[in-house]
């Protein structure tokens, strides 16, 4: 048909602009990191990791060392004794030497992290920028922790102090249940907020193509459920109750006293 319109090729579609692909708008070294990023990719990247790992195996060591330090002391003292009697005193250290690795990690890894914690910001941008570095290297050292001994000790007050540690604002009376945390220094629990069993709270989340960075705040008294999902960008109102299993999208504000996702029991 003469009046159908066919689309000009020489404007970029926005939904496909890839803009892990663009030049860098910096100037000076902050636009080569991030052009060599863009241009290096997967390559990039794993250089990247490099010193991350590194950090992390650093912190693994530090905290490992007290219960080898134990067995290597008990070793010339258990010598004599019998094969039974020498196994249980190998195996009260090793047990011993577990539970000073958890505690050892929980206090190191929060040391390696605390230089970065002023530089992770609410962002909307490229996955290879000179902002994500942060954000990547803080969600790093938090997955350390939470891949490998978080959950023994979730709840109690040991899972709320790692979080404090991280960075995460915590008012007095909160429990948190779970240890599915992304982003804690950008997390913000008030006074006497629950945080129920598997529920995952990440202050970041991914939109056509673009990193995106935001605050999760959740006020006074709220409740969230069972295996619930809270991405960032969300507050949650003082008093509100969020239901077992639902997804709170981003940017969505639920309202003080609101029961959101909640199914109403049925009626006798």
């Amino acid at each position: 048909m003469e009046n159908s319109q066919k689309p000009d090729k020489t404007e970029p579609i926005a939904e496909y602009d890839d803009i892990n692909k663009r030049v860098s708008t910096k100037t000076g070294i902050g636009a080569l990191i991030e052009n060599a990023f863009r241009k290096l990719g997967n390559i990039a990247f794993l250089l990247f990791l490099i010193p991350i790992i590194s950090i992390c195996v650093l912190c693994l060591a530090i905290s490992l060392t007290p219960g080898v330090f134990l067995i290597q002391w008990i070793q010339p003292h258990v010598a004599d004794y019998s094969l039974l009697l020498k196994s249980f005193c190998y195996a009260f250290s090793i047990a011993t030497g577990f539970l000073a690795f958890i505690l050892t990690l929980i206090t190191v890894v929060p040391i390696f992290n605390f230089p970065v914690i002023p530089f992770v910001k609410p962002y909307r941008g490229a996955w290879f920028s000179v902002e994500s570095m942060p954000w990547y290297y803080h969600n790093a050292l938090t997955y350390l922790v939470r891949y490998t001994i978080l959950d023994l000790i979730t709840p109690s007050p040991l899972n709320v102090l790692f979080f404090k540690m991280m960075g995460m604002k915590v008012g007095k009376g909160v429990l948190i249940n779970t240890s599915n945390v992304s982003d804690p220094c950008l997390i913000i629990l008030e006074d006497y907020v629950t945080i129920g069993g598997s529920v995952y709270m990440m202050a970041h989340y991914g939109m056509k193509g673009f990193l995106i960075i935001d605050k999760l705040h959740i006020k006074k008294g709220a409740m969230v459920g069972l295996a619930a999902k809270l991405l960032g960008g969300v507050t949650i109102g003082e008093k509100a109750v969020v239901g077992p299993n639902v997804a709170v999208y981003p940017k969505t504000i639920i309202k003080a006293g609101e029961k959101f996702g909640v199914v109403a029991s049925p009626s006798n």
